[in-house]
């Protein structure tokens, strides 16, 4: 069952979702070679209490850790451990937040110095199809709209969709109805209403869709050990229009990159 917000409760999952995106910026200087993933997890941690708020992944479904870390061939749901990163590395940060009794739910990906072309290609059109996927979260359309926006863009570029991982519903739980596919057909699915709060999140692989797990119970990765990249926003519908709860702005901040890829989907003026 979809749990529409009011617009006070959009207001908190808002404050949980900055909270998530202040930490993902805060991390953004510190991904670089030589870092390890258990010492950012640890970052991450403070930071997100100073802030007064809580982990929202640690302890979830017996999640370890407050960060999925999930580097190159991993796709999703990596623990962060003591393995250096090396130059030329890519690093999905999978964070969550919760203050108020809302979750705040996003990703990135993140090279760790220079990376190949063909890895920043794949970079590139994986963030574009999540625009293109929140484009299609309005109203009087349905599930598989997003999802078929996406993975249009992605099959277009040769790339392979996870199928059996998605997005979500987001709100007072991590996980809500509907699921997001990132795969699907248009007008197809459940059919989108005002107030409702969502993760959109692509995960897309260089080569095949396909995907395992591995026996730590957690790490997912490609089956065929290509690259795989995740980046993943929160959206409210509002007055029928796609509302970003989200931002990339302080990675890009960190990163001293500029962009207006928010703007169409920001109603709020974001303070940096």
């Amino acid at each position: 069952m979809i749990i529409p917000k009011t617009s006070e409760e959009i207001e908190l999952m808002r404050e949980s979702a900055l909270i998530v995106s202040k930490t993902l910026g805060m991390l953004a200087s510190e991904v670089k070679p030589g870092v390890t993933s258990l010492y950012l997890d640890g970052l991450a941690e403070t930071f997100i209490r100073d802030h007064g708020a809580v982990p929202g992944f640690l302890g979830l479904y017996d999640f370890p850790n407050t960060l999925c870390m999930s580097p190159n061939a991993q796709v999703v749901h990596g623990i962060p451990d003591k393995t250096p990163y090396k130059e030329g590395d890519i690093i999905s940060i999978d964070c969550g937040a919760v203050k108020n009794g809302f979750y705040g739910d996003h990703a990135y990906t993140f090279s760790v110095g220079e990376v190949s072309v063909e890895v920043q290609k794949l970079l590139d059109v994986t963030k574009e199809s999540l625009y293109k996927g929140i484009e299609q979260f309005k109203a009087n359309n349905r599930t598989g709209d997003v999802g078929f926006a996406i993975q249009q863009h992605c099959e277009n570029h040769g790339y392979g969709v996870v199928r059996e991982l998605v997005g979500h519903g987001l709100g007072r739980t991590m996980h809500e109805d509907p699921e997001m596919p990132n795969y699907g057909r248009r007008g197809r699915g459940k059919l989108f209403v005002e107030g409702m709060t969502v993760a959109i999140e692509p995960m897309i692989n260089m080569g095949t869709k396909n995907i395992q797990q591995l026996k730590d119970g957690w790490t997912i990765l490609t089956k065929d050990r290509q690259p795989s990249v995740h980046f993943e926003h929160n959206i409210a519908l509002v007055n029928g229009k796609p509302e970003l709860l989200s931002t990339f702005g302080y990675v890009y901040k960190a990163l001293g990159i500029e962009s207006d890829e928010e703007e169409a989907y920001r109603q709020d003026v974001l303070v940096l």
